[in-house]
């Protein structure tokens, strides 16, 4: 069955986004880029930026999925604020569209392609490249990041009881949606504290 994924690595300023094709036993990128914001001073601007960019790739390339990665903690409260209205004008996007929509942690991205959550972004890019067909020489991080979410989503479809590590927020497709603590403590083992 063919299958197009169309992940999101969403960014304040900076929002990477690549479109997964899975066709006769082959993958392959057919986008892999960013939008950037940084030219666009006012914040309400890039929210309707991302939100009207987000809808334009839908439009082109109908993905069946979008995956997005989500923030889980971050030291400077200002920028996690940007960064989830960044988040949300692009969910707000997806689900206008009616797409179905999953989130993923950065932890449970890196697990699907490099087999443990604590891989550096370079074997993260790495096993990207031997794994999928990709039309640019090199990527950019959030491109890359962004390709390594639609492959994540791809690996949970594979799996017999799919969603293990996203919320879906789609319509219809049934998925199982954990508990957003467990889900913490299964994606950052090294952040717990133990008595």
């Amino acid at each position: 069955m063919n299958t197009r994924i169309l992940g999101i690595d969403p960014g304040s300023r900076i929002t990477g986004y690549a479109v997964l094709e899975h066709k006769d036993r082959h993958f392959e990128a057919l986008c892999c880029d960013v939008v950037r914001l940084t030219g666009t001073e006012d914040p309400f601007d890039r929210l309707r930026l991302l939100y009207a960019e987000t809808a334009a790739l839908i439009s082109a390339y109908r993905p069946d999925y979008c995956a997005i990665e989500t923030p889980v903690y971050g030291k400077d409260p200002s920028a996690m604020l940007k960064l989830g209205r960044a988040q949300a004008a692009i969910i707000m996007s997806v689900l206008h569209k009616e797409i179905p929509l999953f989130e993923y942690y950065p932890k449970a991205v890196k697990k699907a392609i490099a087999g443990t959550g604590n891989a550096r972004k370079e074997q993260v890019a790495y096993m990207l490249q031997k794994l999928v067909r990709i039309p640019q020489s090199t990527l950019t991080n959030d491109a890359t990041d962004a390709l390594a979410v639609a492959w994540c989503h791809y690996q949970k479809l594979q799996e017999p009881v799919s969603g293990q590590g996203a919320a879906n927020h789609g319509t219809g497709s049934g998925r199982r949606r954990k508990n957003s603590w467990s889900d913490f403590v299964d994606n950052n083992p090294d952040r717990i504290r133990q008595r």
